[in-house]
């Protein structure tokens, strides 16, 4: 408990003013203005957040930073909603007719591969006739089998 109190009491009087502040932001539904909506949710606004909270781990109180990476989600999170109430992410988010549909363009029935045209047409399954038995002058011949079993 003691190491929270010390902590509390290096707070410089504008980094208790500057924790008030953010704590107020992220209670109260404050809205971003609109001319910052795009300059905040753009890439460019994202990397100067990250940049102000890489400042502030390394030259604030940590207590500051940590509560910074809050508010900065806050305003990223209020910045990204449009006029319809929905977010940035959800606009342009095709539907699922939409994703079925690219689906299918780009999976079309398939045709019959050529292996499988000439298995088809070489296969001696079902095709050959029954029982055919050719006499062949061919006499195979085998070596001595010691010890081998019959099968």
């Amino acid at each position: 408990m003691s190491s929270i109190q010390t902590m509390l009491k290096s707070l410089t009087v504008l980094e208790m003013m500057l924790i008030v502040v953010l704590v107020v932001y992220i209670i109260l539904p404050i809205r971003t203005p609109a001319f910052l909506r795009g300059v905040i949710d753009s890439p460019l606004g994202m990397l100067v957040l990250f940049c102000i909270t890489v400042y502030l781990f390394l030259y604030a109180n940590p207590v500051l930073a940590i509560l910074y990476i809050f508010v900065a989600y806050e305003l990223l999170r209020r910045s990204s909603t449009v006029a319809a109430g929905r977010s940035a992410y959800i606009q342009y988010t095709p539907s699922q007719e939409r994703r079925d549909a690219e689906m299918v363009a780009m999976n079309p029935p398939q045709q019959r591969s050529l292996e499988e045209d000439v298995v088809a047409q070489m296969a001696p399954i079902g095709k050959s006739p029954m029982g055919f038995y050719s006499d062949s002058t061919y006499k195979p011949v085998s070596d001595k089998t010691f010890g081998a079993s019959m099968v």
